[in-house]
């Protein structure tokens, strides 16, 4: 079935993280991890997307985490979608090209919301996931 991403989730703006004292919990940005603090804007899965620089750096968190203002967090619809499967969906797509800025590359929540995903039944979900896992698994355990 074809939704569009704003049917799926939720986009949410990342914040400043300046004021924050130090803690555990990570601070992501467009780049990835910059610090860590005391303080979470979210508990729970979400797929991270760019908002500002390096539009393709999409990121999967499964716990708490703050993002930056670069960053937008999602709160995703699980009666519609996996949060695993829409990682894989939104990093298969090239984000440069809904790119709105100028000099620095953006993108908007209402481009973002407008983008099209075909998701198949959440069993389905389920056994792609399961399929891509061991692979994902081998990559990691090559990257230590």
């Amino acid at each position: 079935m074809k939704y569009r991403l704003g049917d799926l989730v939720q986009i949410k703006y990342g914040k400043d993280h300046k004021k924050l004292n130090a803690g555990n919990i990570p601070v992501y940005g467009t780049g990835g991890l910059i610090r860590r603090v005391n303080n979470f804007i979210y508990d729970g899965d979400s797929v991270l997307i760019p908002r500002k620089g390096s539009l393709n750096n999409v990121m999967y968190v499964t716990s708490k985490f703050w993002t930056v203002d670069t960053m937008f967090w999602t709160k995703i619809d699980k009666n519609k979608i996996l949060p695993k499967y829409l990682y894989y969906c939104l990093s298969k797509i090239d984000l440069s090209i809904f790119n709105v800025g100028s000099a620095v590359p953006s993108l908007t929540i209402k481009i973002l919301n407008e983008i099209t995903l075909e998701v198949p039944s959440l069993q389905i979900q389920n056994e792609i996931i399961s399929k891509i896992k061991p692979i994902e698994d081998k990559i990691q355990l090559r990257r230590l």
